[in-house]
């Protein structure tokens, strides 16, 4: 990445974005929140953590973009509270390319249980680790191919914003290798297949206004060959920020609010203060 990149991206805070969320379960679309949450962090390839200083060999250790994406939404008298956490390598290794993902996980709780999952990238595919309170898929380890120019969805949300593979001009298209991600695959309890894609990026720009206001942006789209499709609207201009995405099965996020923060120092009393810059309120207690 160039050096306007890490001026932004290396000032020790993270961008916190919120999205009112759509979200498509048990045959209907469920009101949501979604909060985005991206930021830098040195990285080790071995322990595939965060590297605290000191620990790890300079030669294990290289910057990432991680992305912790948030979702709640009811269904019925219970709520699905879920994470996917994603880290892109923001340079290479010898066994680590730059611009792809070097890991994935995903959490998801909800009153019938709970079901966590991870895959870690390494030279011979995605190395697949999953937990789930279902019968027939407690418990499962594998080793997933991966080509090597394919990507997951996880990784779309880096793509659009111009931090990741494939890169596109304005107006440019690729077809490639593309994986639903661990989230879809939870949902619809079947282990995703690495199908072809066409990528695209709109080549003009369009006027859209989202609850958080009115900007020029970019339309990145992706298309499965059974006409599952993916469409991210982005901020023209840096930070290129996420205005709203949606999928042909129903889910949409639009964007309400974005901040950059320092999160990590606000979990002290008083510190909920700062959720109305991220247009949210504090959960209320039950009882006085």
């Amino acid at each position: 990445m160039d050096q306007a990149f890490w001026s932004l991206w290396g000032d020790g805070q993270a961008e916190i974005s919120t999205y009112d969320l759509t979200y498509p379960r048990y045959g209907a679309p469920r009101s949501g929140v979604a909060v985005a949450i991206f930021v830098t962090e040195p990285f080790s390839f071995e322990a595939r953590v965060k590297a605290d200083p000191g620990k790890h060999a300079t030669s294990d250790v290289f910057p990432v973009m991680k992305l912790n994406l948030v979702q709640d939404f009811p269904t019925g008298i219970y709520d699905y509270n879920e994470q996917t956490s994603s880290f892109l390598a923001l340079a290479s290794l010898p066994q680590q390319p730059g611009g792809h993902l070097t890991k994935v996980s995903f959490s998801s709780q909800e009153w019938c249980g709970h079901s966590w999952a991870q895959w870690l990238r390494r030279p011979d595919g995605l190395h697949y680790t999953g937990h789930s309170y279902f019968d027939g898929e407690a418990d499962r380890a594998t080793i997933v191919p991966a080509p090597a120019a394919g990507i997951t969805e996880e990784q779309l949300w880096f793509w659009a914003r111009g931090m990741a593979e494939p890169r596109l001009e304005p107006g440019g298209e690729v077809t490639l290798p593309f994986r639903r991600s661990l989230q879809q695959e939870r949902h619809s309890h079947r282990e995703a297949a690495c199908v072809k894609a066409r990528f695209t990026r709109e080549a003009k720009p369009v006027r859209v206004t989202v609850p958080a206001g009115t900007f020029g942006a970019e339309t990145w789209r992706v298309e499965e060959q059974d006409g599952t499709s993916f469409t991210f609207t982005v901020e023209a201009a840096a930070p290129h920020r996420i205005l709203e995405w949606r999928s042909s099965d129903g889910e949409r996020g639009v964007l309400v609010k974005s901040d950059r923060l320092k999160y990590w120092e606000m979990n002290k009393p008083g510190g909920e203060a700062a959720l109305a810059r991220l247009g949210l309120r504090q959960r209320p207690p039950r009882t006085p």
